[in-house]
């Protein structure tokens, strides 16, 4: 687990930062960049997703050092959460205190209109699985306390940081499902009753491993569409990639504005 820390050399990262399809180009502006692709890295393979790269880009923003996670894993792809989460797992073991997990996801609550960003306040995994199954693994804990998964002073300063450039922000609960099909209106009323604003197929369990090391959280989620039945368009791929290029630069500058804070 140390060889990702072993490859950034002198630089020791205090944040990380995954990002979500659509975002990428978030980790060019990166100074000082140094890249590690997944293929170098024992056990992880790459994405088979369009839109995620399959590279940690390690650098300083805003004077930060930070880890960028440029193309995630997903259970859809046939993958087990040991590994969707082993990115989150090798930037704890790299040092970062702090996550920055963003997200594509479909808009449930009717006053959030795409492209829009919402932070994550709490979230529901349906996926019906948990990475922290089987061993303990070493700076982990068994029953890491979700209460406030999403660190509520991490939530204030995003909405200082949005207040401060004139970004609209919406706050609100993140639902996680297995994928990879789009949802079906009678999913949607479901999650809408159990208090959704936003669904997704990832992040997560990518929450839960980064509270089992004790990192601290902050969700944004782009809602990039309409969940179904909320809107009238079919849902494709596409459409949420080109949504998040669209909203890109406010979620960087959503991000900068965060690092600053810190």
């Amino acid at each position: 687990m140390t060889i990702l820390r072993d490859r950034l050399g002198n630089l020791s990262p205090r944040v990380g930062i995954v990002l979500g399809s659509g975002l990428a180009g978030v980790a060019e502006r990166v100074d000082g960049m140094v890249t590690v692709p997944y293929r170098d890295l024992p056990e992880m393979p790459e994405p088979t997703v369009p839109g995620h790269r399959g590279e940690f880009v390690a650098g300083t923003l805003e004077g930060v050092p930070v880890i960028l996670q440029r193309g995630r894993l997903h259970l859809y792809e046939g993958q087990p959460p040991d590994v969707v989460t082993l990115p989150i797992r090798l930037m704890a073991d790299a040092g970062i205190e702090v996550v920055i997990i963003t997200n594509a996801a479909g808009g449930i609550h009717r006053d959030v209109r795409p492209p829009a960003l919402l932070i994550i306040s709490d979230q529901l995994n349906l996926t019906g699985r948990s990475p922290l199954i089987g061993r303990v693994r070493e700076g982990e804990q068994r029953f890491p306390d979700m209460t406030e998964a999403y660190d509520r002073a991490l939530r204030a300063l995003a909405r200082r940081a949005a207040a401060d450039a004139g970004i609209t922000l919406r706050e609100g609960v993140y639902a996680g499902l297995h994928g990879p099909s789009f949802e079906t209106p009678a999913e949607i009323r479901m999650l809408e009753r159990l208090g959704a604003d936003a669904v997704g197929m990832s992040t997560v369990l990518e929450v839960i491993a980064a509270r089992a090391r004790g990192i601290r959280v902050l969700g944004i989620s782009t809602i990039t569409n309409l969940a179904a039945g909320v809107g009238t368009q079919p849902l494709n791929h596409e459409e949420v990639l080109e949504a998040g290029r669209a909203i890109a630069d406010d979620l960087e500058t959503l991000i900068r504005g965060v690092l600053r804070g810190l």
